[in-house]
């Protein structure tokens, strides 16, 4: 996967949303997983976070997952 980011998101979650396009409009390249549909990304997400359960989660590698967006997030 490289460099990539990873942005774990739920759908109806205008918090996964209002992230992703964030992304998107910077131009950001990455690589998006539903953890509601995807058990394995949803382990993923929850080991990179130390246990949080909360989207969307941003993982960028050397960097502390971000965890919500602007504060806020959807609990899974």
């Amino acid at each position: 996967m490289g460099n990539a980011i990873e942005l774990y998101t739920t759908a109806g979650c205008p918090h996964s949303e209002a992230a992703r396009e964030d992304l998107e409009w910077r131009g950001v390249e990455f690589v998006e997983y539903d953890v509601e549909k995807d058990r394995e990304a949803y382990e993923r997400m929850v080991e990179a976070t130390g246990g949080n359960r909360t989207v969307p989660v941003i993982v960028e590698e050397g960097k502390e997952p971000r965890i919500g967006w602007m504060g806020q997030g959807c609990f899974v």
